[in-house]
């Protein structure tokens, strides 16, 4: 009777694990929260365009022919990290999203980061900079797709010391990515031989940057660095133009710059500018064909930004981490864990891989902003200097501070 008993039980724990395995088989359904500055400083170079990337990451993976049910939310953080995890916990508890991207804003990436985590989510970050989402702050459950600050540090920074630019003076946004990027590019000046003499911190989403420029200015630094982005980059160029600082000797170093960007402060003025992206809509064939597209559907018919064209590459990658898995088991650390098995490879990217701390290895390229004379369209903005291969770009593993890497 007891052997009996026994394998009575082996049996129904086995056909339970058969049921659950089928369930899992079965369901193929995936909820995406597209989370990100919609009405901001930061709403041009994400917001509506990340989460038509991701509708059309959606589209082009084929799932809903074969099957998947596949939605997709968004939300508006407002650059405010207790209104982002807000809305992660009430994606999460409420309306059971499966996965959050995009996500600029350092601050509130780092924020929701620690939600995920604790939900057992995916987040694919693709809008924050700051290089702690794959270093001391990685999660098993984060992926980091576009661009980081070690990268823009190590791209832009590193070129411009090497090209003479050896004394720098920082113009920080006072929040988690201008520390990062001022961290990480400092850390290049130095090591290189150069000098950091001087900074100033300024307020998210300034409008007078006069008091900053002048302080810049009076520190005769060759380079003066800004470690800001969308709108604060955008009203600083041109409030440097207007002080005449360019006409001065010193250089501005914009390091981190979005399409968008561009765009706002004009050809006139930003021309001559270095920096550093990721993916550019201009780079070939491939890229051209997918901004075609995703411009007729944007209202000003802008092409994608690096942080939309790495929404939908990370999306992308997902779905076909869910697809070779068959079925979403909505276990978020096993997902990514699958993610990171998969080699990644797209049209806006090429081939890559992520790495154990989550961190998307890609490769990034130095632009420089044409003159207006050498502009063909409304959108021809940019002229490749030189290609970083993805290895160089990004925090080796070696350096990295993450703690998965010492399980």
């Amino acid at each position: 009777m007891k052997t009996k008993s026994i394998a009575s039980l082996l049996l129904t724990t086995a056909l339970t694990f058969a049921a659950t395995g089928a369930a899992f088989a079965q369901d193929k359904t995936v909820k995406i929260g597209a989370l990100s500055d919609q009405s901001g400083l930061y709403a041009d170079l994400g917001g509506p365009g990340s989460t038509l990337a991701a509708q059309m990451a959606v589209e082009d993976s084929g799932l809903a022919a074969k099957g998947w049910k596949i939605d997709i939310i968004s939300g508006d953080h407002q650059n405010k990290p207790d209104i982002g995890t807000a809305i992660a916990r009430q994606w999460f508890d409420v309306e059971k999203v499966d996965i959050i991207v995009d996500v600029p804003n350092s601050g509130v990436a780092l924020a929701v980061n620690n939600v995920i985590k604790e939900k057992n989510g995916v987040y694919i970050n693709s809008g924050a900079a700051t290089s702690d989402l794959s270093n001391a702050q990685c999660s098993p459950n984060t992926v980091h797709w576009t661009y980081d600050t070690y990268m823009l540090a190590h791209t832009t920074g590193q070129a411009l010391v090497k090209a003479g630019g050896d004394t720098w003076f920082f113009l920080t946004a006072d929040y988690a990515f201008g520390a990062a990027l001022e961290r990480d590019t400092s850390a290049v000046v130095t090591a290189n031989g150069g000098k950091v003499v001087g900074g100033v911190k300024h307020p998210l989403n300034t409008p007078d940057f006069s008091s900053f420029l002048l302080q810049a200015q009076a520190s005769k630094a060759k380079i003066i660095g800004l470690a800001n982005a969308g709108g604060d980059t955008t009203n600083t160029i041109k409030q440097a133009a207007e002080f005449g600082i360019g006409k001065g000797g010193q250089k501005l170093a914009a390091l981190l710059l979005f399409l968008t960007d561009v765009k706002a402060i004009g050809l006139e003025t930003a021309q001559g500018l270095n920096f550093t992206e990721t993916f550019y809509w201009d780079m070939n064939d491939q890229t051209r064909a997918f901004s075609k597209r995703f411009a007729a559907k944007m209202k000003n018919s802008a092409p994608p930004t690096m942080v939309q064209a790495g929404v939908y590459a990370g999306v992308r990658h997902y779905l076909k981490a869910l697809e070779a898995l068959g079925g979403n088991s909505h276990d978020g650390a096993k997902i990514v864990e699958k993610m990171k098995s998969m080699p990644t490879e797209d049209d806006l990217f090429g081939k890559g891989e992520i790495q154990p701390n989550g961190r998307t290895i890609h490769n990034a390229y130095l632009f420089e902003v044409k003159k207006p004379s050498e502009s063909k369209g409304p959108w021809d903005f940019y002229k490749l200097v030189g290609t970083v291969p993805g290895d160089q770009a990004f925090t080796p593993l070696s350096e990295s501070k993450c703690a998965l890497l010492k399980k």
